[in-house]
């Protein structure tokens, strides 16, 4: 039952569903499915969560209003598909969320625009500003403009991409599946349901089946993959029954539902590990005294004002060295402006930022959820 805090005692979660439950197994946007569980966000956020949905659908809603009987394999098709299902996937999840008072958001992204750091920041910036304006974004993969996705991708991966990204605590993926079995319970009477495990114990892969629905393209072992890549940032997943009454509100009520696949590390040491192990350092930028005392002793963010030197090249998004004016280095983190703007804001007032670039992106140059102390 080890279940039982992950969602209760989350604040910011990302629900994803997938296509075989949004279409009602490809027969088209399933209306009563969606506003279900908007009735369930809405709930969520009144009790003062964020909530991301991640939604497939859009192919398979495509395909419905094309007349298209079976998944397309070429490109061109499917991309089609996508594009056109798109339109009505965003319009029943706005309209159902709307009816429960709730503002919602059409959020397309690729792995490619997580993978690159400046995107990466806009796109984080992006979600955690809707979110902070109580918006529910409804994000899909921006599978109608690239096509490496459509062929290998799946909305699990993108799920726990997004869970990286916001710093989730929980992280839900709704399935036509209970659970994970310790083997295919269509074809062992005697597979065992996984009640908890660790996310990322490799015997979970071997449990795991290979295919999906003939709807989507994800299995149970996209979902085991996922929960592994979430744990990396902190974030337990809970794979659960997507029809399932009132999953979400008696997930977030404490109830064992699903399968819980617990990280193993908390959400910001897990962060500050992956900021550390993955970014290259790319510039440097030296601070006052006062400025380092804020960082290293009150976990501050890191203003222009405190500035007074830029070192080497570095655009947004890239990790940079935070040094004191004799050259000790105090921290790491993502910077929000190239070493070109840095230079015009440093030493100035973060209400001066818009006067001197002619935009704002952040009122710091390096935020505190992206910086490391070292």
């Amino acid at each position: 039952m080890a279940s039982l805090g992950i969602v209760a005692g989350a604040r910011r979660i990302v629900v994803k569903v997938g296509s075989s439950l949004v279409t009602n197994e490809g027969r088209g946007v399933d209306a009563e499915a969606i506003a279900n569980w908007s009735r369930q966000l809405a709930a969520l956020a009144r009790q003062g969560r964020e909530l991301v949905m991640v939604s497939s659908g859009a192919i398979a809603e495509g395909m419905k209003r094309l007349g298209w009987t079976q998944r397309p394999r070429e490109l061109h098709d499917l991309q089609a598909a996508a594009a056109v299902g798109q339109m009505g996937l965003v319009q029943m999840y706005e309209s159902r969320l709307s009816e429960q008072g709730m503002a919602s958001a059409q959020v397309l992204l690729t792995h490619a625009d997580l993978a690159d750091r400046e995107r990466y920041l806009n796109a984080r910036s992006t979600l955690l500003t809707l979110l902070a304006l109580q918006v529910i974004p409804v994000i899909n993969e921006n599978d109608t403009v690239v096509n490496d996705e459509i062929k290998f991708g799946d909305n699990d991966t993108l799920g726990a991409l997004v869970a990286n990204l916001v710093d989730a605590d929980a992280y839900i993926i709704l399935t036509d599946q209970r659970g994970l079995y310790s083997a295919d319970p269509r074809k062992d009477p005697q597979a065992r349901f996984i009640d908890t495990a660790a996310a990322g114990d490799p015997a979970l892969e071997a449990m795991a089946g290979g295919a999906g629905s003939a709807i989507g393209r994800g299995g149970m072992l996209t979902k085991v993959l996922a929960a592994r890549r979430a744990a990396g940032s902190g974030a337990s997943t809970v794979i659960a029954w997507g029809r399932e009454t009132d999953v979400l509100l008696r997930l977030a009520a404490g109830e064992a539902i699903g399968t819980a696949l617990v990280a193993g590390t908390p959400k910001l040491a897990a962060r500050k590990q992956w900021m550390v192990d993955h970014l290259q350092l790319r510039g440097a930028v030296a601070v006052d005294a006062g400025a380092a005392a804020k960082l290293r002793d009150e976990g501050k963010s890191l203003l222009p004002i405190g500035v007074h030197e830029v070192h080497g090249e570095f655009i947004r998004g890239d990790v940079i060295a935070v040094r004191t004016l004799a050259g000790a280095e105090v921290a790491r983190g993502l910077a929000n402006y190239s070493a070109a703007e840095a230079r015009l804001i440093a030493r100035k007032a973060s209400s001066q930022i818009e006067t001197l670039l002619g935009y704002a992106n952040e009122p710091e140059l390096i935020h505190r959820d992206n910086l490391v102390l070292t």
